[in-house]
């Protein structure tokens, strides 16, 4: 009869664990997908010439397209101080801090528009989960590849 007690007592210890962690949830199509466009202006660049220009506003554009998807993901520390001397305002004073490491972004589209360079990036979280899998357990039987994406 102890032995049916202590059966019966490990059967329902095994039916009552769970286990603690990462759960695959790889079927899930809910992914968000955020997208985020940098704009520069090519006349304010610092080059002598107008390919150079062209080039910088690319790269700026780019770089401020990452920056709105840091904001979107991280957030952003924002810190702000004004002065008053008697009824008026005499300054104004705004920090704004964005800090994080964005994977798996890909250029939409580039263009120029209106004397701007123009940079749409989409950052998949599907892709984002998969990369962070990928890193977290160099050792799988299933490779993700990423494709490069054609900028023009």
């Amino acid at each position: 009869m102890v032995w049916v007690g202590c059966l019966l007592l490990f059967g329902l210890s095994l039916f009552g664990c769970e286990s603690v962690g990462y759960t695959n949830d790889s079927d899930k199509s809910d992914y968000p997908v955020l997208t985020a466009v940098g704009y520069a202006p090519i006349s304010q660049q610092p080059a002598l010439l107008e390919k150079e220009k062209v080039l910088q506003a690319m790269e700026a554009s780019k770089i401020l397209a990452y920056r709105e998807l840091a904001e979107q993901v991280y957030g952003m520390q924002l810190s702000s101080s004004s002065a008053a001397k008697g009824y008026f305002l005499n300054s104004i004073d705004t920090k704004v801090k964005i800090q994080g490491v964005i994977k798996g972004a890909k250029v939409v589209k580039t263009y120029p528009v209106d004397g701007f360079y123009v940079t749409e990036l989409e950052l998949d979280f599907k892709l984002v989960r998969d990369l962070y899998m990928q890193s977290e357990s160099p050792v799988q039987s299933n490779t993700l590849i990423v494709e490069p994406v054609k900028n023009f």
